[in-house]
């Protein structure tokens, strides 16, 4: 989940990375979403922040998080989840 707040919006710098690791994975174990968090109270600890956010979700519960743009770090942590 990419967590972004409205003044900034979610990082766009990273969308080509998460289509090339969805095609080489496939689209039944990845999934990507983007959420607002000013409008959503359980992610309020992520508001206030310039930098991106990534929340990694297995099994309905919260196991990584990558803060920044940092495209190796995203990737590895993707596959390392997989």
């Amino acid at each position: 989940v990419d967590a972004f707040q409205a003044w900034c919006g979610p990082c766009k710098t990273v969308v080509d990375l998460f289509r090339k690791i969805r095609n080489e994975v496939g689209s039944d174990l990845l999934h990507f979403a983007v959420a607002e968090v000013d409008s959503i109270d359980a992610l309020e600890k992520y508001r206030g922040k310039c930098k991106p956010v990534f929340l990694f979700y297995a099994g309905g519960e919260l196991v990584a998080v990558v803060k920044g743009a940092n495209a190796p770090l995203l990737q590895k942590t993707i596959l390392e989840q997989l």
